[in-house]
């Protein structure tokens, strides 16, 4: 059922056993957003704890509180009164939805969340989720610390390009700036998502090689095989390498995660690629989305490039 951030936020105070979590494959937004939350959370004296169903990327775990959040275990339960579900739709939890039955509240940001299975709050105008936490917090009447602030800028900064993307309204940069005068520093954020191990520079050096490009130079796309993928925990920032490039309109980048698991990430000047994910059984935003396609690489190569000609 949709709901207003009003009701999203008389949902949080009845509630006093809450259960934070985001979507596999956790990016800065997923993790600022639920770490931002957790602090707020705990700082009006509910029972919060953060459970996300995967490994989290080396940059993110510099955020304040990383050592936090848990992930779950075969077999273990959570008692919680309410499961708050951030940037994502249910289906993309994992296992953390066998922790609980207890109802959804789900916060998201992202145009291809139809969730049907508790209340929702959507806003699709919103650059990140924690621009919807920032507004959350002020319906809330929750402190924004420095530790708060920080999270929130990440997910801000990480899901707009650090502000360059065509998200990027008057709004994210009005909450940026208030985020700011909380405390937040900018170049401590950006210096730790700009780190990349060596194997990670290799491996985008591997994906360079790779590069092919399609629909009379329209489309632009690289791989990654398990091989080179199991050596490192990161493909962040990888595709935009290949965005930039001037005949561009989509760009993609598929990385085999595990034998006949693939990983697609997309990105876009003028297509709407959330929809061409959706169709492939993932989803995003209208100019950047992704999805998983359980297959060998040449073939989620094969069908992803057939399903983004239809689309342009």
């Amino acid at each position: 059922m949709l709901i207003t951030l009003t009701e999203a936020a008389n949902r949080i105070k009845a509630a006093n056993k809450i259960l934070i979590t985001s979507h596999v494959q956790p990016d800065g937004d997923a993790i600022g957003s639920t770490l931002a939350t957790l602090l707020m959370l705990r700082a009006l004296g509910k029972h919060a704890q953060v459970f996300i169903d995967d490994s989290v990327r080396k940059n993110l775990q510099a955020l304040p509180h990383f050592e936090e959040i848990r992930r779950p275990v075969d077999g273990e339960k959570f008692d919680a009164d309410l499961l708050l579900i951030l940037d994502t739709s249910p289906d993309r939890i994992g296992n953390v939805r066998k922790l609980t039955d207890a109802p959804v509240l789900n916060v998201d940001h992202h145009v291809t969340n139809k969730n049907d299975s508790g209340d929702l709050y959507v806003e699709h105008e919103a650059a990140a989720t924690c621009e919807i936490v920032y507004k959350l917090a002020r319906e809330l009447d929750a402190p924004i610390s420095p530790d708060v602030a920080t999270c929130l800028y990440t997910g801000l900064a990480t899901d707009t390009g650090f502000f360059q993307f065509s998200n990027t309204r008057a709004e994210t940069l009005a909450v940026a700036s208030e985020l700011i005068k909380c405390g937040v520093k900018p170049n401590f954020i950006s210096e730790q998502m700009e780190k990349k191990s060596l194997a990670e520079v290799k491996g985008l050096a591997a994906a360079l090689n790779s590069l092919e490009m399609f629909y009379d130079d329209k489309v632009a796309g690289m791989t990654i095989d398990y091989a080179t993928a199991k050596t490192f925990d990161s493909t962040e920032g990888f595709i935009d390498e290949i965005r930039v490039i001037d005949t561009v309109d989509v760009a993609f980048l598929i990385t085999e995660r595990a034998p006949n698991l693939c990983r697609v990430s997309m990105r876009s000047k003028g297509v709407d690629v959330s929809q061409i994910a959706n169709k492939l059984g993932g989803g995003g935003h209208i100019r950047a989305a992704g999805c998983t396609l359980k297959m060998p690489l040449t073939e989620a190569e094969k069908i992803l490039v057939a399903a983004i000609g239809e689309a342009i």
